[in-house]
């Protein structure tokens, strides 16, 4: 896999990935979260055009595998979305996407990755967790935190438990913040 920045012709491709990932959620009971409609191709051509969606494409063929979306937050990049492809889940890519997010971070200036999860999903907030991320307060949440989180509720995310985590990220050269791998 190689990580780069989603082409213009793409955003139909990264919604095929959101929905075969989402399907998995109605193993757990979460239907309706499997049922949800993918973000929509102006959302990801916006942020495709502001530097902040990449892929990860097969080496071979170049065709996405799977890809993360962010935003700059509270001094901070989140992580709106990660999604990984089932046909290449269980092979780092989703630890690789984090990984180049987390350098664009630091280039930025940006301190930390936040996002926001569900914590009872196995490849949620547990996979998050063994990456370095930890679980915020309420007290800890930032404004922008508190918007994403109220936008969520207005969604209908909050019918499960979900949390917002955050990965510190150090200066280069530093020993905290870095993705297991």
């Amino acid at each position: 896999m190689r990580i780069r920045p989603a082409a213009r012709a793409e955003p139909a491709r990264l919604q095929e990935i959101e929905r075969a990932a989402g399907a998995p959620f109605r193993d757990v009971g979460m239907a309706d979260v499997a049922d949800d409609a993918p973000p929509a191709q102006e959302t990801l051509e916006r942020y495709r055009r502001a530097g902040l969606c990449w892929v990860a494409a097969d080496a071979d063929t170049d065709v996405p595998a799977a890809y993360l979306i962010a935003e700059p937050v509270d001094g901070a990049l989140h992580v709106e979305q990660v999604s990984v492809h089932p046909d290449a889940a269980r092979r780092g890519v989703g630890r690789a996407l984090l990984a180049h997010a987390a350098d664009r971070a630091r280039e930025e200036g940006l301190t930390a990755l936040t996002l926001t999860t569900f914590t009872d999903v196995p490849w949620n907030a547990p996979y998050y967790a063994r990456l370095g991320f930890r679980t915020l307060s309420d007290a800890e949440l930032t404004p922008g935190l508190r918007r994403i989180r109220a936008e969520e509720a207005a969604h209908g995310l909050d019918r499960w438990p979900r949390v917002c985590m955050r990965l510190e990220l150090p200066h280069p050269g530093g020993t905290s913040g870095r993705l297991p791998g």
